[in-house]
């Protein structure tokens, strides 16, 4: 069980786990040697039907042979659209339709970029890398495209958000929350509220973040240091992070509660 003392090693964890995948990305997206290459209307050949020469599907410009996974893929299965093409963009979006079905991400969310770094982890994982596709992410050269620069820039600044959102997390973890129609709403921590295992329970308190419509539901450590500040500094109150700039009570609740019901 993870204790508000592991909290940096989580955080270390997580900063590892980035340099390794930008790590993996370089390697990824590097020339090699002897690498294949193929022009869209070559791939096109590989759909898996009656006397194609294989069954093979793109992502980001990498092209894998998912001959093993057959029913997934072959013509007439749920994701037959992808194979014999780079349909990146519906990776994200779910639209196999043929506007969707198509290799154009230059609009997607840093989120979104990390759906598609998950999806190229599982491909590597699971399926043999055969080659690259001359056109968006590559050139004839078989080299990264600034398209696909762009890409990978995307991926690591999302790795990066994703590691301050966890780092956030760890410091206001989510609070407990229900509604029923005869009770009304309620708030409430626990020492695992959030997915958060700690040795504090907190109090809710509002959160309101730059650029978000709404404010959510924290739960907020009451003693000790704020997180920013160490154990041994003079200066602190004995309130946690209670003083946060970013924070608001709940109206009708008591300040130091650790349950706040809205009754109808």
């Amino acid at each position: 069980m993870l204790r508000l003392g592991g909290r940096g090693l989580l955080l270390g964890l997580a900063a590892a786990a980035a340099a390794v995948m930008a790590a993996r990305l370089m390697g990824w997206w590097s020339p090699r040697a002897g690498l294949r290459l193929f022009i869209s209307e070559e791939l096109a050949r590989y759909r898996g039907g009656p006397g194609d020469p294989g069954l093979y599907l793109a992502l980001l410009g990498r092209v894998y042979d998912v001959s093993s996974g057959r029913r997934h893929y072959e013509p007439g299965a749920h994701y037959s659209g992808f194979a014999g093409r780079d349909a990146s963009r519906a990776f994200v979006t779910g639209d196999y339709s043929e506007a969707g079905l198509v290799d154009d991400v230059s609009d997607l969310s840093f989120s979104e970029m990390l759906t598609l770094q998950n999806w190229l982890s599982f491909y590597e994982k699971n399926y043999e890398f055969v080659g690259r596709v001359i056109g968006r992410f590559y050139g004839e050269d078989g080299l990264p495209t600034p398209e696909l620069t762009h890409v990978e820039a995307m991926i690591t600044k999302g790795l990066e958000a994703s590691k301050q959102e966890l780092k956030e997390k760890q410091k206001f973890p989510p609070c407990n929350a229900e509604w029923r129609s005869t009770r009304g709403s309620r708030f409430w921590c626990s020492p695992n509220s959030g997915g958060v295992s700690r040795d504090w329970i907190g109090v809710p308190r509002k959160l309101y973040r730059p650029g978000a419509k709404e404010p959510r539901c924290v739960c907020v450590r009451t003693t000790g240091p704020p997180s920013d500040q160490t154990m041994d500094n003079p200066t602190h109150r004995n309130r946690g992070d209670l003083d946060h700039p970013n924070l608001g009570e709940y109206t009708g609740c008591p300040p130091l509660a650790i349950t706040c019901s809205f009754p109808l």
